[in-house]
């Protein structure tokens, strides 16, 4: 026993000594220069180009975080627009290295698609939005409605289970572009749209049709369901999965110890143990995820932490105003935690 587990100890240590092994997502990254990532074909403050062309959002800045961490630089990213029907057959085909997608961690895609999931980065849940006129103040109050909604979609299954669990009936309008479904229901094909409800309160804020108001359309309050966002990865390089795992695990942890994009400099000269590891003024951190030491640093410098991307784009200093609530940090009531980076 003692010589199985002396064998079993030295070869821990072997494999610590030599940091993370190559992966062939990640050396295929590397080769191209540049992190292919699938987001979403267009949501404010999620995932949307603007004016200029540049893809802005709080999916976006997990791309530039990733690529901030393999290359020192937050735009060596290509963004690929998918909707949800064809995101999961991209990420398989090898068309995308990543998804920052808007995408629901569920066991079965955990599992049987074959894909790794990241850290969550928004915990949300499903809810229904309809027009004022419908004098509909609560989901139960829905039966026999007609309900937009896109295929492809954990939403899909929820609604089916709500409705059948409230013993009322529905009318689906099964529609797969995003776009297409915000303007059936704008233009009242279906009395309600039912996505996820930050995706809800995007679409009230920024799409709602001229000589429309957002006003005229309410959240309803019932969540139906838990809606954990998180990137994904295919199965097969744990190394990449790590790195896209950590890179927001660094976000959370930096906004945890107060460090920000405009203050990482002087954090530099910080004389906590935690701060200099992940900073890589004590090195180790980077080496063990096979990334430069100065990965976390980059992340913040470059992309911020997750505080800061959160109000960015669609808390307080964005134009959704949606409040943190579970996505606090851990600390504030919420629920985002990150394990110690040592």
């Amino acid at each position: 026993m003692h010589k199985t587990l002396g064998v079993s100890l030295g070869l821990a240590v072997l494999l610590a000594s030599g940091g993370a092994m190559a992966g062939k997502d990640l050396d295929a990254i590397k080769a191209k220069g540049h992190v292919v990532c699938g987001v979403p074909t267009g949501t404010a403050g999620f995932a949307l180009a603007d004016s200029q062309g540049k893809w802005v959002g709080l999916d976006v800045d997990v791309c530039r975080a990733v690529s901030a961490a393999i290359f020192g630089d937050s735009e060596k990213v290509k963004y690929v627009p998918l909707t949800a029907q064809q995101r999961f057959t991209a990420l398989q085909s090898g068309e995308v290295d990543m998804l920052s997608n808007n995408t629901t961690w569920t066991l079965t895609r955990d599992t049987a698609l074959g894909f790794d999931f990241g850290a969550v980065t928004y915990y949300d849940g499903q809810a229904f939005m309809v027009s004022k006129k419908l004098g509909v103040k609560s989901a139960k109050e829905l039966n026999g409605a007609t309900i937009c909604v896109q295929p492809g979609t954990t939403t899909e299954l929820n609604l089916a289970d709500y409705f059948r669990a409230n013993k009322m009936t529905f009318k689906p309008v099964v529609i797969e572009k995003v776009e297409e479904v915000r303007a059936a229901f704008f233009s009242g094909r279906c009395d309600v749209y039912t996505n996820d409800s930050s995706a809800l309160y995007s679409t009230r804020v920024a799409n709602v049709p001229a000589g429309q108001s957002p006003d005229d359309y309410i959240v309803l309050p019932e969540i139906i369901s838990k809606e954990p966002l998180a990137p994904v990865m295919r199965h097969g390089d744990n190394q990449f999965v790590d790195i896209v795992r950590w890179t927001q695990y660094a976000m959370i942890e930096a906004e945890e110890y107060g460090i920000t994009s405009k203050n990482v400099d002087e954090m530099l000269k910080s004389e906590n143990p935690a701060i200099k590891r992940m900073l890589g003024v004590t090195p180790g951190m980077g080496k063990a995820l096979g990334v430069d030491e100065k990965w976390a640093y980059n992340i913040v410098k470059l992309v911020g932490n997750y505080g800061e991307s959160f109000d960015r784009h669609v808390g307080k200093d964005s134009i959704l105003k949606i409040d943190r609530g579970l996505n606090r940090l851990w600390s504030q009531g919420g629920l985002q935690y990150a394990p110690p980076i040592r």
